[in-house]
Parts: C-alpha cells; sequence; structure tokens
C-alpha cells in the first residue's frame, strides 16, 4: 500500500463507493437517459449523447438531454442512423445549449450519423480501431470526430482529461452495475478505465489527499486512476462513484 492510499483511506473509499453505487444514483444524473431506452444500439447512442452533453448547469443540460430523447420518441439510434434528426433544428448560429450552436450540433449528429453507417455502432467501430485499453478508446473516439469543427463537443485530442468521454467509457465497459450497463465489458477490460475527472472528483481527491493539484489533464486523470488501482485493483472505476457521490454531497472530510 502506497504512502497516499493509505488502508484507512481504501477503506473509506470501498464505504462510500458501496454507498453511492445504488439503483438511486441514476435519479438526477446524466446516466438516467440510457436507462430510459430499449435495446443495446438505443442505449449505446442514447449514452453518447447525454455523455457529450453533460457539462456545466447540471439542470440545464439534463433538460437538453430529455428534450433530444423526446424528439427522438425513445429511439435516438434510428433517428440518428435514419437521418430523422435533419430539419429538427434551425442551420443557424443561434445557441443550442451554452456555447454550442444548433449548427454544431447538427453537425455532431451527422458525424455520428456516418460511423454508425458505417460501422452499425460505436462497440462496432472501436472493435474495427483494434482499441482495447480505456485510453486507446478514448483516443479512436477522439480521432473520428478530430477532423470536424465541433467546437469541443467532443475533443480533438487527449491532452484534456476528456472527462465526459470518459464517463461514457465506464458506462459502457463496467458490468456487474445497478448504473453501468456493461455493453462493452467484453470488448475493454474495465481495468484500464480511466477516471471521469469533474470538479467534484478533483475536490474529493484532493480532501483525501490522493493528489494536490486541481490539473484536468490526462496525465493527471491517469496519475489518479493508477492511485485508485490500488483500493480497486480489478475495477478503478467503482472509486469514481465514492468521489463524486461524496463530492456532490460534501460528504468527505479529510483522512
Amino acid at each position: 500500500m502506497s504512502k497516499v492510499l493509505t488502508p484507512e483511506k481504501t477503506a473509506l473509499l470501498h464505504s462510500l463507493a458501496d454507498a453511492y453505487e445504488t439503483p438511486s444514483f441514476i435519479n438526477g444524473d446524466p446516466s438516467c437517459f440510457m436507462h430510459k431506452v430499449k435495446g443495446e444500439l438505443n442505449q449505446e447512442t442514447m449514452a453518447w449523447i447525454a455523455s457529450v452533453l453533460s457539462y456545466g448547469n447540471r439542470k440545464q443540460f439534463m433538460l437538453r438531454i430529455q428534450h433530444l430523447l423526446n424528439l427522438s420518441d425513445s429511439e435516438p439510434y434510428q433517428w440518428i442512423r435514419n437521418g430523422r434528426y435533419k430539419g429538427t433544428f434551425p442551420n443557424d448560429d443561434s445557441c443550442f445549449y451554452r456555447l454550442h450552436t444548433h449548427r454544431t450540433f447538427t453537425s455532431f449528429l451527422q458525424v455520428t450519423q456516418q460511423l454508425l453507417n458505417e460501422y452499425e455502432s460505436l462497440k462496432n467501430y472501436i472493435r474495427a480501431t483494434k482499441a482495447c485499453t480505456g485510453l486507446e478508446v478514448v483516443k479512436a473516439l477522439c480521432q473520428w470526430y478530430s477532423a470536424y469543427e465541433l467546437n469541443g463537443l467532443v475533443p480533438k485530442n487527449t491532452t484534456s482529461c476528456c472527462k465526459r468521454v470518459c464517463m461514457m467509457m465506464r458506462w459502457m465497459v463496467r458490468d456487474n452495475s445497478p448504473v453501468d450497463l456493461g455493453l462493452w465489458n467484453g470488448l475493454v477490460d474495465k481495468r484500464t478505465l480511466i477516471i471521469p475527472m469533474d470538479t467534484h472528483v478533483i475536490d474529493s481527491a484532493i480532501k483525501l489527499g490522493l493528489i494536490t493539484s486541481k490539473s484536468a489533464t490526462m496525465s493527471a486523470a491517469i496519475h489518479l486512476t493508477n492511485v485508485l488501482r490500488e483500493a480497486f485493483p480489478t475495477d478503478p472505476l467503482k472509486a469514481d462513484f465514492a468521489l463524486f457521490g461524496a463530492g456532490i454531497a460534501n460528504g468527505i472530510d479529510s483522512v
């Protein structure tokens, strides 16, 4: 056991993770949307849309995601793949959500449609790239979208921590969870997943003395994940529930 992660901190992380990784966690969390649709293709597609838009004010982005779910009649996969989204949004630079315009979001849907038409699913695209670790998959997803000007909806590279893409990976890869779906668990080893670093995770990790910097780079995310892997060797992102959940509830004091 490292000096950073003491037995006491390990026990606390396990206790918090067990407390927060419950069915009630999805209430008010963007993961709820993939549970609202039926079929793996719809779940995967809805998860991707929800993860991409999960930034800023939680109440506001939850409303935006719900709006898209309503527009798709709870069939987001066919809505995108068959181009049923076309004509839904004005082809201009009016605001869709925060810094992103209707034109930008439509471009995101078009690029996603191209991927689905070529590979049928995100999972098949990942399989075709032969990516099998968390970082490789994050890079592969970023690469598909990198040629298009999407104003950061999907990161162009992995310089930043790619929090939303890493969150999508947690949802898709972790199995035996009341929250995460595990649709890709045979494709990617969950031991290689990278922690989705947001302000709640960072603040909780600092309070626990697991990290000292508020840096939100990929190298910082990998460093924190390596620390968490000592507590959860086969499933490091179980700790995400401890750090994020306790951060939301202000449930961690310095240890």
